[in-house]
């Protein structure tokens, strides 16, 4: 039987919720600026930690079951265990939320949750489906085998959520899939943000490279963390995903970052606009030496 047959299997995990307890137990905590630790895992997915120590994981990815097509990754994601488990949108490279040792799961919220020192918004809109500028139209492809990607009628997995989440200071906002031309609504909801994490590749699979600028410029983002591209250690080249190095090197301030980790701090960024913290290939995990099989 397959991991997606399976349902939901917290009941087997040896871990608790005692640290979402004591947490609990501190009351409401001010928001007050402080530093905030983002740890990239690769695809969409980032641990971030805030400074009580509350750990979100979004966008956990796995492989499909079965044969070639969907099959991204050359290694498993391991078990992360973490505060709340999040997900902006019902595909497999985004939504292994039964992955993680999660305290909580919050998939693909719309409105608010506020815990300890976070506040967490979800902003429902749709998954891109104009792929014009991109080097493969998946959207024809797709329509070609009867699905309807083009919204108000698409499926489930060309919803997306996207998320604002609120912790030391900073406004963080994690795009997902999100299509690059939202209805004003959902401009006024995202509003201006410190952190912008999204998807940048050369094969532009989700966003052009205009549509991403625009993107940071719309929202005056002062940092950007790209995600969603080809990384070398991790994804097969089935995933027809390219780097995102070219993007990088064209912005006027960028660092390539020497690990998979950074840490931020509203001081640190308070004169950056639109300055790019690329991970390139690192990933905050060590993968076995060998691949996984084809299933997994």
């Amino acid at each position: 039987m397959s991991e997606q047959d399976t349902g939901p299997w917290a009941w087997k995990q040896e871990e608790n919720h005692n640290h979402v307890m004591a947490l609990q137990d501190r009351g409401p905590i001010a928001p007050a600026p402080g530093r905030v630790t983002f740890d990239f895992f690769g695809g969409s997915a980032f641990r971030i930690t805030t400074p009580a120590g509350l750990t979100l994981f979004i966008d956990p990815w796995r492989n499909l079951p079965g044969g070639a097509e969907g099959q991204w990754y050359l290694h498993r994601l391991p078990t992360v265990e973490v505060d709340i488990g999040l997900s902006t949108h019902a595909h497999f490279d985004h939504d292994a939320l039964h992955l993680l040792s999660a305290s909580m799961l919050l998939d693909r919220i719309a409105g608010e949750f506020r815990f300890a020192d976070v506040t967490i918004r979800g902003i429902a809109d749709k998954h891109v489906s104009d792929f014009s500028g991109c080097l493969y139209d998946v959207g024809a492809y797709l329509e070609a085998r009867g699905f309807t990607v083009r919204p108000p009628d698409n499926p489930r997995s060309f919803d997306n959520n996207i998320l604002i989440i609120e912790a030391g200071g900073l406004r963080i906002m994690h795009w997902g899939d999100n299509r690059a031309d939202p209805p004003e609504s959902v401009w006024r909801a995202i509003g201006e943000v410190d952190v912008a994490l999204l998807p940048v590749d050369a094969s532009r699979h989700v966003l052009t490279y205009d549509q991403v600028d625009e993107i940071l410029e719309r929202t005056r983002a002062r940092v950007c963390l790209p995600h969603h591209y080809f990384n070398r250690g991790l994804n097969r080249l089935a995933s027809t995903l390219l780097p995102a190095d070219e993007w990088v090197a064209a912005r006027p301030d960028h660092v390539r970052l020497e690990s998979a980790s950074v840490t931020l701090h509203p001081n640190d960024i308070a004169e950056a606009r639109g300055r790019v913290l690329h991970f390139g290939d690192h990933l905050s995990f060590t993968p076995p030496e060998q691949p996984v099989g084809i299933r997994n």
